[in-house]
């Protein structure tokens, strides 16, 4: 905890109680509570990126209208919410059921349904005052009791909340307010897992019964990272207000705006870091509102006065490694741009569609922009389109933050082979081809598999391996080449091109992928030759001489495939 100045920063309280009491950094956002009361919405599902003060905000809703609070006023004297009399005649009057499932992570359904059933036990336990008064039947206190002990079926487990309302709204003689934070880390899971199809029907009913069918339900919150589509468990909600990192409201809810994350700077001492801490932190924009930052690297790097990947290391970035790694040729190609600081277009669904992610490219910049990864340059707007067209969405990295947590995970695609990878790359770099052959094949024996799909091994595909291949080059050689692949030049198209920074230093390097043609090509010599006669006959170097580099300055590479075995010839 930083102590040097101003308020102590206290890193991973997700209690508003507890950071208030204390008297730690806070940046107040009880403005949100007059925002979405004043809304009126039935049911709200806010999307944001993890470690956006999710879990906070719930925790301040909870606190400020849960009966459990009533007479603890001063949790929230001095803050925004408080100048508004008719709102402090609303703290601490209304039941509140608040539940998450951010630690629903199990890997089968069996164990995911248990946990469910464990967390609705814990909010019966936590409600057993209601055991002792006259509200309830002796059949309500039967099933009561049954759900405390776990002892209740599938089909009962997702109408338990709806009858918990029941039994809350008869004593207290008020609806309830429900709060689920984090409802999609279980289907998330499912996804990765493989239970995909049985998690969404129980999620269906849970929430079918929970949020559309109760009488008893006043308002109701929903947080997650991502907009589950419609079809998958929000079929029957039609009382469903959606408020994506695309949407206006509650846009500066959620993160840190620039100005108070100066403020934060300068009441801490480090008034003189502010242009660096907005090129490593800011970037990520909510609706048409820019300079938002994330609130876990700023509270992390107030605390630590160091500038690190605090936000992107967080948590388990396995899915997004999955889907890049494994993904086509198309997706690395535009990979690429992105990882070398440019934009990409492409139509964006904010409905993930995840059992999509594995054919759809737009399935996963779908799902790489609700989590972060990227955000919005511009985007085409609907009156403007013709015929029914979707919108297309300009992206790009977030900010360095994310860059250089990217770079990090395709250096880790390696890392199996490192010691092989990078004496492959030195013996590339001066030529020395018999060296290249022995060490790509190690490379290529260690990780080839990795950026297979996972099925039959007849449709692996050796542009998955070599694309990826390619976005190695460019994180480990970015400092020295710009790199390209799969360009215009000359009379048709080389797959890699180098072209050093500085050329009196480095030679430049062009490299053709081939894989084997065995009707037409009897050895991989064979069609290391066909590789080197295309770049001859397509003149790809012609770009580089134009440049003015000199043909002996450019070394020419023809790389053979036949499954995981690799052959490379030169010129």
């Amino acid at each position: 905890m930083n102590k040097s100045s101003g308020r102590t920063i206290a890193i991973g309280i997700q209690d508003f109680g507890d950071l208030i009491r204390k008297g730690y950094f806070y940046v107040d956002k009880t403005d949100f509570i007059r925002e979405w009361w004043e809304n009126g919405d039935s049911v709200t599902l806010i999307t944001r990126p993890r470690r956006f003060g999710k879990t906070l905000n719930m925790s301040m809703v909870e606190q400020f209208f849960s009966v459990n609070y009533a007479g603890q006023e001063e949790l929230f004297q001095g803050l925004s919410i408080w100048e508004y009399e008719e709102y402090r005649k609303l703290q601490g009057t209304c039941p509140v059921i608040s539940m998450s499932f951010a630690n629903v992570k199990e890997t089968d359904f069996a164990s995911t349904k248990e946990r469910i059933r464990q967390i609705i036990a814990d909010l019966y336990i936590q409600n057993n005052f209601l055991l002792d008064g006259d509200s309830m039947t002796p059949a309500d206190k039967s099933f009561f009791n049954s759900v405390c002990m776990g002892d209740i079926s599938e089909v009962q487990t997702t109408g338990a909340i709806h009858k918990l309302s029941n039994y809350l709204y008869r004593y207290y003689g008020k609806k309830v307010i429900i709060l689920l934070d984090e409802y999609d880390t279980p289907m998330q899971e499912a996804y990765v897992d493989g239970y995909w199809e049985e998690m969404t029907a129980f999620t269906r009913s849970l929430f079918n019964s929970t949020f559309k069918t109760n009488p008893w339900l006043e308002r109701a919150i929903m947080t997650g990272i991502t907009r589950v589509s419609k079809e998958s468990v929000f079929s029957d909600l039609n009382n469903l207000e959606v408020v994506t990192t695309t949407t206006d409201k509650y846009a500066v809810s959620f993160g840190f705006t620039e100005q108070e994350v100066f403020a934060g700077l300068d009441e801490c001492g480090r008034g003189s870091e502010k242009e660096r801490v907005r090129k490593w932190y800011d970037g990520f924009v909510f609706g048409s509102h820019k300079d938002i930052y994330n609130p876990w690297s700023i509270l992390n790097f107030l605390d630590k006065g160091e500038y690190m990947t605090y936000w992107a290391n967080t948590s388990s970035n396995s899915l997004v490694s999955k889907l890049i790694r494994e993904g086509s040729r198309s997706l690395k190609e535009n990979f690429e741009i992105l990882l070398q600081g440019g934009a990409i277009r492409t139509q964006i669904d904010e409905q993930i569609v995840y059992d999509q992610l594995n054919g759809s490219e737009k399935a996963i910049w779908s799902l790489l922009l609700a989590s972060g990864y990227l955000k919005v340059l511009s985007f085409e707007k609907y009156d403007e389109l013709i015929g029914g067209a979707k919108p297309e969405y300009e992206l790009t990295l977030t900010n360095l933050e994310v860059k250089l947590m990217f770079r990090t995970m395709v250096q880790d695609w390696f890392s199996q082979a490192d010691s092989d990878y990078n004496d492959f790359i030195r013996a590339m770099l001066i030529g020395d081809i018999r060296a290249m052959n022995l060490y790509i094949n190690r490379v290529a024996q260690e990780v080839f598999s990795y950026f297979d799909t996972g099925r039959r091994s007849s449709d692996a595909e050796p542009e998955r391996f070599y694309h990826g291949f390619v976005l190695g080059l460019i994180v480990d050689l970015r400092d020295r080449y710009v790199i390209t692949s799969n360009r215009e030049s000359g009379f048709g198209r080389y797959d890699v091109m180098l072209e050093p920074k500085d050329p009196a230093k480095d030679n430049a390097v062009i490299i053709e992928f081939k894989v084997q043609d065995q009707e037409n090509e009897a050895a991989l010599q064979d069609t290391v030759r066909a590789a080197l006669r295309q770049i001859e006959e397509k003149q790809y170097a012609a770009q580089l001489i134009s440049r003015g580099i000199g043909p002996e300055r450019i070394r020419c590479y023809g790389f053979a495939f036949q499954g995981k075995k690799v052959m490379i010839g030169g010129e």
